[in-house]
């Protein structure tokens, strides 16, 4: 495949990687072939609809699921392609996996249970990139936008939590390149994100613009730590976030996505960095609104540093900006950079990339695995001989929160702990208070719980009256709690600290939930280690 005789203009078409969707019209999808051929686009970055969180600020549509979105999104590609003269480098967010983005697809942990395993256990969390990777190439796409780079070091942070490995910044690094040889090694390109650190903020940056106050010489020390650790590991790319470091612009609150002083001066010449560098989406809010000119921000985008204009939504506009302002030599950088990332994954000399199959199994096994190794004890006062004493004396009950009794957990748990269980589902509050009356007779309870969402708004989506029932319940009974959730949610449990016992296990998937019973039935030791400072209460 020749890309040698490409005009200006078509070297800049490569710069731009506008937003598609899975599950999207045949009006739309026209649309996107026509950009492909009219302005020859470099890459597209895919998201299930256009009603999914990543793309969908204003209105509360409602994502409809659709179980034939892998074959979907296969046969997109085939058909994107089909419209290409140089072969598009397909991108997506699939930090967890493709299931990130798309249903019935292998799910992996996310980052702040992978934080969880200890150090000596870096190769599960190679084997988790290097599966995704192989799950992306068996779709067609060549390029995750993950992992993470960002410590997480501000607890109220809204967007990036779960997101990332925790707030060791050795470990970050450490996980993030780790995971990153796991993609490379199956030949997909991984990305750093949120370039200088989205961490320590508590602003989500699709809807307005985070502020870092640290100065240089801080982020140095912290922020920086992991993406120096990937530039000396070879990363293929970098994302740069859409926050302000008035520190490194002259106290301008400028966005570093349309900061020189951020990406040429920073990352390119203080961290010695040439590889790929990629905007954030220019739809999300923090710099959507900055420009009235349709181009305008495409273009600045591109003067501050960016190679690749993700989720770009003015592309004929954009070109027109970079066409008319940027220098030849520039334009030639940013087209290299972009090649070199394409000829890295095959697509330049004709490889194939999709097989097709998925493998589930092998998910599986490794999530298994993972269980194993990341479940985290945090409170234990002879718990397991408290069950089995009280399930002789018909004092255990079991308590399910907001799974019903048929959870795997409790399953699990049956053939050596039956005792009459008990669940809020999703039902009315009101339920609540005959919960109460059912579980007076019992001393001893063992709780699942497990959190309804992973990001913290609404106390994840606990309802208050669950939470007044947990507190009474922790400060009359002996209570065994397993999470299966996000840590941060433990703080919000009131006289937590009063558990018997107390498991944190992260992820409700069948694996974890039976790794958990195991834990209980056997009293095994955990291996797992908080990722995050947690205060109990």
């Amino acid at each position: 495949m020749k890309t040698t005789h490409q005009t200006l203009q078509e070297k800049v078409g490569q710069f731009f990687f506008p937003a598609v969707f899975i599950n999207d019209t045949e009006e739309n999808i026209q649309e996107t072939e026509r950009l492909i051929k009219e302005h020859n686009i470099g890459g597209l970055t895919f998201f299930h609809s256009r009603a999914s969180a990543a793309t969908n600020y204003e209105s509360k549509k409602k994502v409809v699921f659709n179980d034939d979105s892998y074959q979907k999104i296969k046969d997109l590609i085939v058909r994107y392609q089909k419209a290409a003269s140089i072969p598009l480098l397909i991108s997506i967010d699939a930090e967890w996996g493709l299931a990130m983005r798309i249903e019935k697809t292998p799910q992996y942990p996310y980052a702040i249970t992978l934080g969880a395993l200890p150090e000596s256990k870096s190769n599960l969390v190679y084997e988790v990139g290097k599966q995704i990777g192989l799950d992306l190439k068996a779709a067609g796409i060549h390029y995750n936008l993950s992992p993470l780079a960002d410590i997480n070091n501000n607890p109220n942070n809204p967007v990036i939590g779960y997101r990332s490995f925790g707030e060791n910044k050795e470990k970050v690094a450490d996980f993030a390149v780790e995971y990153l040889k796991g993609m490379s090694d199956v030949g997909i390109l991984g990305c750093l994100k949120h370039f200088p650190g989205h961490g320590n903020t508590n602003v989500d940056s699709h809807l307005g613009l985070p502020v870092l106050k640290e100065t240089l010489e801080e982020l140095l020390e912290n922020e920086l730590y992991p993406f120096i650790k990937g530039i000396e590991n070879n990363v293929d790319s970098i994302m740069i976030g859409h926050l302000a470091v008035p520190s490194l612009n002259d106290g301008k609150d400028t966005s570093a996505t349309l900061s020189q002083n951020v990406i040429e001066n920073l990352l390119r010449k203080r961290l010695g960095y040439d590889g790929l560098v990629i905007s954030d989406a220019l739809n999300m809010h923090s710099v959507s609104m900055l420009y009235d000119t349709k181009g305008q921000l495409e273009w600045e985008a591109f003067n501050a540093g960016n190679d690749v204009l993700c989720f770009a939504e003015n592309v004929t506009e954009g070109i027109q900006e970079i066409l008319k302002k940027a220098t030849p030599q520039r334009i030639e950088e940013s087209f290299n950079r972009i090649m070199k990332c394409k000829e890295k994954v095959g697509i330049l000399s004709d490889v194939t990339f999709t097989s097709g199959e998925l493998n589930f199994e092998k998910a599986s096994s490794l999530n298994n695995e993972i269980a194993q190794n990341c479940i985290t004890k945090i409170i234990d006062n002879d718990a397991a001989n408290l069950v089995f004493e009280a399930q002789q004396n018909k004092q255990l009950a079991k308590l399910s929160l907001y799974k019903n009794t048929e959870n795997t957990f409790f399953k699990s748990l049956n053939p050596k702990l039956e005792s009459p269980e008990f669940a809020f589902e999703n039902a009315e509050v009101s339920v609540i208070s005959n919960l109460e009356k059912s579980l007076e007779n019992f001393e001893t309870i063992i709780i699942s719980l497990f959190v309804p969402k992973a990001k913290p708004m609404n106390n994840f989506e606990i309802d208050d009256e669950v939470l007044e029932l947990l507190s009474k319940l922790l400060q009359t009974k002996k209570c065994i709690v397993y999470v299966f959730g996000n840590p941060y949610v433990l703080p919000i449990i009131p006289n937590l600290k009063k558990a018997s016992g107390l498991i944190q296990v992260y992820q409700d998937f069948e694996e974890f939930q039976k790794n958990a019973a195991i834990q209980l039935l056997e009293n095994k030791d955990c291996f797992g280690k908080l990722p995050v400072k947690i205060e109990i209460n």
